[in-house]
């Protein structure tokens, strides 16, 4: 049994003991804490809070704990139901409500769930935030509700559409272009609510042949649901047999996108945000972000159009924070998260659906020629086993001294760019060990970056000793 406590929300496996897995009560403590932090940084008693859920088989369960322990808060709650993470992203803003639960563990296997916490703005809270809630929770000095002060409950079930719509009105979206474009699009939405979402606003956006695969919102995950090329030989399958001019893969939050060419290939997570930004560069300048472990390809595609790149810390709110500062256009991470600034501050599967599909139809290509047109990089990712007592920091430090004649990076660990490619060391929170993410031109290039960087680090910490 897991539980992960984290700024960016509370993630842990299903039964158990209290503390040491996901349990009803720890459920209510990290919820009660939510609304003490929301009710101290909006300075008011009566709260409104929107509760969505993927449709894992936990979610039902954790729903009724959630919603009730709300009320029992004093707090207004609207539960937009089966639903994705930025579909609650964008309903808390337009609602006018204080902040969001969004009840989904994301890319986790079935026995996981996890609470994701929202700002008034739709955005996940602080790192600062983040901090004090932990503390709050461990505290346990809750105040609930008097029985004249029970929260409300509402069911709003609208949601999903009201975001297809808004994705659809998007300036760059052109559906005319899509509808005329002709395309056969297969949809693996593991068995969650991305089968509710995807093959509608594939609907909206004209697309008349729909392959759907795995888009029954049981819970009942087929496969793996991180979105790897080793979890989606059925959509592969599927394309090829079909014909179809590509497939679309999402999450089982539809925050991240994966594409299948019509090859029944990859096209690449990494890639999925690279493609979404060379079309928006093509309408506007901008600049871009994504975070340090990303593809050096966005970097390229944004200085082919004259824009101005740069690499946040690691983590979606580390890189929304870095694309308001820089006023970026577009941005995201490597793992398939477009976030698309127009329409909301969240990673997105549905607006990089749309606007990957607007881009392939004007460009004219096959799925895999619109590929091609892109720099190729491959990324190998390693970690280096520690001893418990070896100085992480240091060792760090001493990596980057060895170095320092590259471009160097110390916001999120260490990051070190070469000429033909580049490495990236993260220390883990939860585990003595260093995770390396190398990128290169080959596959064989980046394996030897990384190895490299293991032998060189092996040989520090035996100095350390």
């Amino acid at each position: 049994m897991t539980l992960i406590k984290s700024i960016s929300g509370i993630r842990g496996t299903i039964g158990g003991k209290p503390g040491e897995a996901l349990t009803p009560l720890d459920i209510v403590k990290f919820t009660a804490a939510f609304v003490t932090l929301i009710r101290k940084e909006r300075l008011k008693e009566q709260l409104v809070l929107v509760v969505g859920r993927d449709a894992r088989l936990s979610g039902f369960m954790v729903n009724q704990l959630v919603c009730g322990n709300l009320q029992a808060m004093g707090v207004k709650v609207i539960d937009i139901g089966l639903s994705t993470t930025p579909t609650v992203e964008l309903a808390v803003p337009a609602l006018r409500a204080d902040g969001g639960i969004i009840l989904t563990a994301s890319h986790n296997p079935a026995q996981w769930n996890a609470l994701k916490l929202l700002n008034h703005k739709g955005e996940f809270i602080s790192a600062v935030e983040g901090a004090w809630l932990l503390e709050q929770a461990d505290q346990e000095e809750f105040c609930f509700a008097s029985i004249e002060k029970i929260g409300s409950y509402e069911r709003q079930d609208c949601w999903i559409e009201k975001h297809i719509r808004m994705v659809c009105d998007l300036p760059l979206v052109d559906r005319d272009a899509i509808k005329n474009a002709g395309f056969s699009v297969a949809v693996d939405a593991v068995n969650s609510t991305g089968g509710l979402a995807i093959p509608a606003l594939l609907q909206a956006l004209g697309v008349e042949v729909i392959y759907p695969l795995y888009c029954e919102p049981d819970g009942n995950f087929p496969h793996n649901p991180e979105p790897l090329a080793e979890h989606l030989t059925a959509i592969a399958s599927l394309v090829k047999e079909k014909k179809a001019s590509l497939g679309f893969v999402v999450d089982p939050d539809v925050d991240r996108l994966a594409i299948v060419d019509e090859n029944g290939q990859m096209f690449g997570e990494e890639y999925t945000l690279v493609a979404v930004a060379d079309y928006v560069l093509q309408q506007q300048a901008g600049s871009t972000v994504s975070n340090l472990s990303s593809s050096r390809a966005l970097r390229d595609v944004t200085r082919k159009h004259g824009g101005q790149y740069q690499a946040s810390a690691v983590g979606e709110v580390n890189v929304v924070e870095l694309m308001k500062q820089t006023n970026a256009i577009i941005g995201g991470e490597g793992n398939g998260g477009v976030i698309f600034p127009e329409l909301h501050y969240g990673r997105d599967a549905l607006v990089g659906v749309a606007l990957f599909l607007t881009h392939l139809a004007k460009s004219g290509k096959s799925c895999s020629a619109l590929r091609a047109t892109y720099p190729v990089y491959h990324m190998s990712k390693n970690k280096i086993q520690l001893d418990a007592k070896t100085d992480v920091d240091t060792l760090l430090k001493m990596l980057a001294g060895h170095y320092s004649d590259e471009e160097i990076s110390t916001i999120d660990g260490l990051k070190i760019d070469f000429e033909h490619g580049w490495v990236h060391l993260r220390k883990s929170n939860t585990e003595p060990i260093i995770r390396i993410y190398s990128e290169a031109e080959t596959a064989e290039q980046a394996d030897a970056l990384a190895h490299r960087m293991i032998e060189t680090a092996q040989q520090m910490i035996a100095g350390l000793s």
